[in-house]
């Protein structure tokens, strides 16, 4: 079963987060927008069928719906919880006017204009085919929506966080391979469902690539061809948006935290936020806790 709670709304855009309940393997019917929609998973993990393929989508893939785009939803791991944001073509275009998109070539392309932001976009949604990584400042960005709908200052703090949120989204750090080898979305596909489960075999490299029946040069391989990054910075991604999980619940203790994510310890912990998010645990404890005054 799928709900929708209206989290903000505005002109030309509302804030959803949406929650499936449902456990079926099958497609769903198809489903039609008129709308662009922007949908990071803030839990659990589904399959999104569009365009001939089917994605994964969990806290580390999000997607871009375009307006008349067909798709399809499976939901094979359980029940999910997702933002949606909803944009209208006319504040779409106000939004990314001007930012920084890909031009679908591995460059950047400035879309000073509606067309050329509509250029860049139909190039992006190729080239993202159709999903994109979310990184942990994309993640960070996440919340920072999702606080400033708790503010309720939908006339300048939403719609600047918006945007911000678009930018980061809409313009990740490194080009991605259109040319990408089924195989390795297939080993890359396993690995993040692995990851996303937190099994045993996620300890080491060695160990996940046995489960997986791969070899270790194959699993890294695949990391950086699919996703621009490598295996241990992905895995540090994951391990840090559980981190911002436990910092935006009130966690008191670094040293434990370190300690349950398997960190080697708290100055372990503080490095690898502090170089994903580029903030130190104790500043996003306070940038995610602290109403603004």
């Amino acid at each position: 079963m799928l709900s929708a709670v209206c989290l903000a709304s505005g002109p030309g855009f509302r804030l959803d987060a949406v929650s499936c309940v449902a456990d079926h393997r099958g497609w769903s019917a198809p489903e039609v927008s008129d709308r662009y929609h922007v949908v990071l998973v803030r839990r659990g993990v589904f399959r999104r069928m569009t365009r001939g393929r089917a994605v994964i989508s969990d806290p580390t893939m999000a997607y871009v719906g375009v307006p008349g785009e067909e798709q399809r939803f499976a939901h094979p791991a359980g029940g999910d919880v997702c933002t949606s944001l909803s944009l209208s073509p006319g504040l779409w275009r106000a939004l990314t006017a001007a930012m920084p998109l890909h031009d679908g070539t591995g460059r950047h392309t400035r879309s000073a204009t509606p067309t050329a932001t509509a250029t860049a976009l139909t190039a992006l949604t190729a080239l993202t085919a159709p999903a994109f990584y979310v990184d942990a400042r994309l993640d960070l960005a996440h919340r920072r929506l999702l606080r400033a709908a708790r503010d309720g200052d939908t006339a300048f703090a939403l719609p600047e966080t918006m945007t911000l949120l678009l930018r980061t989204a809409l313009t990740p750090p490194g080009p991605r391979d259109p040319a990408r080898k089924s195989n390795t979305a297939g080993i890359v596909d396993a690995a993040r469902e692995a990851f996303a489960a937190d099994i045993p075999e996620t300890a080491t490299l060695t160990s996940l690539a046995a489960h997986l029946s791969v070899s270790p040069y194959q699993l890294s391989r695949a990391f950086t061809r699919e996703l621009g990054v490598s295996l241990t910075h992905y895995r540090n991604r994951v391990r840090v948006g559980r981190a911002l999980d436990r910092l935006e619940a009130g966690a008191p203790s670094l040293a434990e935290l370190a300690a349950d994510l398997g960190f080697a310890d708290q100055a372990h912990l503080t490095r690898t936020i502090r170089h994903h998010v580029g903030h130190t645990p104790t500043a996003l404890r306070h940038l995610l806790t602290t109403h603004p005054s």
